[in-house]
């Protein structure tokens, strides 16, 4: 296997650990923890374990209420899915590579629930007081959110450099043509 196909296994292998993390914590939240029915843990001040159910996409938009809906956006966010692999394997930059595996990973999380669900399971609530900077969310939007701001700042800060000038002192009697 050549350099590029290593880093693309690495990002595969990446997207394979951070869809086992949040498997394995949404199953703690739901089996030893028993926060589906508890209800709420709170761990400190500003961050507590609460069981949320989440029928839609990000900020509860496209809510699936019938199975129709919900089969729907299963199919939507699968295609959403593949369309990040399929890009995973066109990049070379190991960067852009561990980004998108962070965006695959943590989609395949959250289809992996609303597969078997119906809806995906939040519990993470980060608060100061009432104010909540972010919805409740789980380790799937983390990583999906943290592959996604990656993306963009590497799209903002590698610019691509212009191509260098001729140099203005050539002889152009020595150009080859």
């Amino acid at each position: 296997m050549n350099g590029l196909g290593r880093l693309r296994a690495a990002g595969f292998g990446l997207a394979l650990a951070v869809f086992a993390v949040d498997r394995t914590v949404k199953w703690l939240m739901s089996g030893p923890l028993d926060l589906d029915r508890i209800g709420l843990i709170k761990l400190v001040p500003f961050f507590d374990l609460r069981w949320t159910e989440n029928y839609g996409i990000s900020y509860g938009m496209f809510t699936a209420n019938s199975s129709e809906m919900k089969l729907a956006l299963l199919v939507m966010t699968g295609l959403i899915a593949l369309g990040v692999a399929v890009w995973m394997l066109r990049e070379k930059a190991f960067g852009d590579i561990a980004a998108l595996a962070m965006v695959l990973g943590g989609a395949l999380g959250n289809i992996f629930d609303r597969a078997a669900r119906g809806y995906v399971i939040d519990y993470a609530d980060l608060h100061f007081g009432e104010w909540r900077p972010f919805l409740i969310f789980n380790i799937a939007d983390a990583a999906i959110t943290i592959g996604v701001l990656i993306l963009l700042a590497r799209s903002l800060l590698s610019r691509e450099k212009p191509a260098e000038p001729a140099e203005a002192n050539e002889d152009p009697a020595t150009e080859t043509v």
